[in-house]
This record gives C-alpha cells, structure tokens and sequence, in this order.
C-alpha cells in the first residue's frame, strides 16, 4: 500500500493535470464555437458555386478545361490533412492510420502531399513518396495559405505530375462525431445526369460571357472554396476532438482523485489507529514496570 507522503504527491499531481484539462477544455471550447460559425457559412456558398458549376459543364461539353476531363490514371497524389497539435483523441491517430494505409495500396507510384504537423511527423517515418508538406497553418487558418496549396495541387496536374488529386480529411460532423472521409479533388467530377441531360434549366440561361469563358473564370473559384472548405471542417474538428478528449480527462483525473483521496483518507486513519494503540501499550508498560 502506498504512504501518506506518496498518495499526497500524487493527489497534487493530478489535481494539477486537471486545471490544465479543464483549461484546455475551456480553449477548445472557444475556438470550436468560431470555426463551427465559419464553416456553417461556408457551407452554403461552397453548394452553390458547385451547383452553378455543374450546371454550366452540363451544356458546355467536353474539351472546356483540362481539370474537367477525365483521364487514364496512373500516378495519384493523395493529401492528407491532419492537425498541427495533439491531445485530441484519436483524432490524428485515425487519418493517419488512413492515409498510410491508402498511400500503401497505391503503391510507389503515389505521391504524397502532407497538411499539418502530426501527419508529416508520422508519415516521414514511412516508405512514402511525400512531394510537400505544409506545417503551422492551423495556427493562423488563411485562406491564402489554402490557395497556396491548391495552386501547387493544380499546377502539379497541369504538368501531368499526377493524373488525380485525393483529400482524405476529418470531417466535423458534430461535437460528438468527426468522420474521416476521402474525396475527389481533380479532375472536378462531372455526374452522369449533368453531362448526358439538358435540362429546361439549364437551357433557360443567357449567358454573357460565353459558357466556356465564364466556367475558366469559376473552376479555379470552386477549387479554391472547396480546399478552404476541407481545411475549416477539419479544424472545427479537430477543436470538437480536442475538447471531447480534454473533458473526458478531466472526469477521469475526478474519478482517479475520489479513489486516491478515499485511500489516504483510510491510510491516515490507520495511521492515527497505530499511533493511538502505540501511545496506549507504552501507557500500560509503564503502570507495569
């Protein structure tokens, strides 16, 4: 059993983890708030630019802009998002996991490219073909550092680097629940019923500029809102992560703590218990001598 002295060290130490959970709780807290206000608004327009885009391709046809048409694949660039901090469950642990395994199906064909501190730590340690790798950018979330990363992504394209672009993201569902998803960033994904179908809809537009001018001017748009969208769904949640971990920590350093202080509260009660029986036996050796 431990001592007095040991089980109030220990005692000490978790309370003092606690205020630092509970903090770090508070901060998630705060900072989940903001990016969950941001992505909710960016939600919407990201819908609409891709409708609108959809709908322009439709009656447009094939041939408008390399980044729409479909190709033979043979080389893949997969990127993969993860946070620059930890102490945020299996947040991290979870798109790694995935992206190493995806990376590996491909084989040493597929090229890497890593958004986030924890990711590049861990995937730099692996048999993997990683072409860049962006750190620090979840400190300062800018959406010029998300168009500077779909330029890279587009220019490698353009040059025939690679055939197709992968995101494999956290996507923040609620507080609760942040899916790890992978999704198709080039080429833009033209469905069946939009290149096949001309609907009245469509047909009722009158365009100025043309068709093909105006899709130019809003594929690079819809690239750069839909990387801005992956990048604040994964920082909302990883805040989401972060504060669920921090707040079970903080009810487990409670728990730990009633069971800790029950055991010193018996042990110095059984200390008090010696030293009183002590006390007596030395009374009652001295009325025998």
């Amino acid at each position: 059993m431990a001592t007095l002295k040991e089980l109030k060290v220990r005692i000490t130490g978790i309370k003092g983890t606690q205020k630092i959970t509970r903090a770090m709780k508070m901060v998630a807290s705060a900072k989940l708030r903001r990016a969950q206000d941001k992505i909710i608004s960016a939600r919407p327009y990201a819908k609409k630019i891709n409708e609108l885009l959809t709908d322009l391709v439709s009656v447009a046809g094939e041939g408008v802009d390399e980044l729409l048409d479909q190709r033979e694949i043979k080389k893949r660039c997969v990127v993969v998002v993860s946070a620059d901090r930890g102490l945020a469950g299996s947040f991290n642990t979870n798109i790694i996991r995935y992206g190493l395994t995806y990376a590996n199906e491909l084989g040493k064909t597929a090229k890497v490219v890593v958004v986030g501190k924890k990711a590049n730590d861990s995937l730099r340690k692996k048999d993997l073909n990683i072409i860049k790798s962006y750190t620090g950018i979840f400190n300062e979330l800018s959406i010029e550092q998300s168009n500077d990363i779909v330029s890279f992504l587009v220019d490698g394209y353009r040059r025939k680097d690679f055939d197709c672009v992968e995101i494999i993201y956290n996507e923040f569902k609620s507080i609760a629940k942040q899916v790890t998803v992978k999704e198709q960033f080039l080429p833009l994904k033209r469905s069946v019923k939009d290149v096949t179908v001309k609907t009245e809809q469509t047909g009722d537009y009158i365009y100025e500029p043309e068709k093909v001018e105006i899709i130019k001017e809003l594929i690079p748009k819809q690239l750069r809102v839909q990387f801005w969208k992956v990048l604040l769904e994964s920082n909302a949640a990883e805040q989401a992560a972060r504060m669920t971990a921090m707040e079970t920590a903080t009810k487990n350093a409670s728990d730990l703590l009633t069971e800790l202080e029950l055991s010193y509260n018996q042990a110095r009660q059984a200390s008090i218990t010696k030293e009183i029986l002590e006390i007596v036996g030395g009374a009652e050796a001295l009325k025998d001598a």
